[in-house]
């Protein structure tokens, strides 16, 4: 049975006005989305630890302490050394601005026949030589900055309280908000939109905990690599080049780039960027042969073209968000559109 032009009109002005909504209480619907995305993540995790016990309630409290002790390992672990990996970059980025000065500059202008010098770069140069313990307290200062702001402080408080709440009553009531949301839909479509959510569901799941994966293989493959050759700024560069991975070849450019000339300022030599060049060729053989088709399976079916458009589509249109955004957005338009195309081969449009 079809719907009737009212029926349509009916759901195009409900998808309409939630939209609409969404969009003015943005601001406010942030720390919910942030728990609603955790709580789908972790629903999984408890759905297998209530196979245990039956109780929820307390799954998800197993779940909540996991996630804590992860987090809270990962701070006192990485914290410190990501300060002295910072404290390393601001203390070589003079020397960085001495040798571009010195050496690549020269070689650009003797090269395209240009004359003088990028002005304004000796004067930076002198400036964070002079200046890069001051840089050092950036986290100070930034502390200091939001404490002057009263509400600002407080907002950021809230937040920090109320998304850990919310995710905790997401988790414990996710199978039966989805059975409700389930129940409102109307019947005659029901079928059809479970199937799309599932698929969707499968893409997202195996697209978003796959690609997480990689990029922390990356990560410490990169680091471990980078340290081995005793680049001081290997945690940095590998933990940033793991971070952007999940474009392809960005970690690639990006890694190799920084790495590239902090160990030629550090060391003064060819052989330590050519072995740098080496880790990434490491990581990204594993990459390619091992971590994506393992961690992330060929299921998703994003073209590398268009994974590259989303991202950068994405942050055309909502900065930041967008970028982290873009990947799964994609996925679930690539599920509906397998849906899309299969309608319209159903169709009397394509039918003769």
């Amino acid at each position: 049975m079809s719907m009737s032009d009212s029926q349509r009109w009916f759901i195009l002005a409900g998808v309409a006005s939630v939209g609409g909504l969404i969009y003015l209480l943005a601001p406010v619907l942030t720390p919910f989305a942030i728990a609603g995305l955790l709580a789908y993540f972790g629903d999984p995790l408890v759905d297998r630890l209530q196979r245990v016990h039956p109780s929820r309630t307390l799954a998800v409290i197993c779940v909540f302490v996991i996630f804590g002790l992860l987090g809270l390992s990962l701070l006192l672990f990485l914290v410190p050394l990501l300060q002295q990996q910072i404290l390393s970059f601001l203390r070589l980025l003079p020397a960085c601005l001495e040798w571009v000065q010195g050496h690549l500059l020269p070689g650009i202008s003797a090269t395209l026949g240009l004359e003088g010098e990028l002005p304004g770069l000796d004067a930076l140069r002198q400036a964070l030589a002079q200046n890069w313990q001051k840089a050092g307290n950036f986290a100070l200062n930034l502390v200091a900055g939001i404490s002057q702001s009263g509400m600002m402080l407080l907002a950021w408080m809230a937040n920090l309280v109320l998304i850990p709440v919310v995710s905790f009553y997401l988790l414990r009531d996710w199978d039966v908000l989805m059975q409700h949301l389930r129940g409102l839909l109307p019947r005659q479509i029901e079928p059809r939109v479970v199937t799309v959510v599932a698929e969707v569901d499968q893409v997202l799941a195996e697209f978003l905990r796959g690609q997480l994966l990689v990029m922390m293989a990356l990560a410490v493959i990169y680091s471990t690599g980078l340290a081995l050759l005793g680049l001081e700024l290997a945690l940095l560069i590998g933990i940033t080049a793991g971070l952007v991975s999940f474009v392809p070849y960005l970690g690639l450019v990006v890694g190799f780039s920084f790495a590239a000339i902090a160990a030629f300022i550090q060391f003064h030599a060819v052989e330590p960027v050519l072995l740098a060049g080496l880790v990434f060729v490491v990581g990204q053989l594993a990459e390619g042969m091992f971590l994506t088709p393992r961690l992330v399976g060929e299921r998703i079916g994003l073209h590398p073209v268009a994974v590259i458009f989303a991202v950068l589509a994405g942050g055309q249109l909502f900065g930041f968000i967008g970028i982290l955004l873009a990947l799964p957005v994609a996925a679930v338009i690539m599920v509906l559109l397998v849906h899309l195309h299969s309608a319209y081969r159903e169709s009397g449009y394509y039918q003769p």
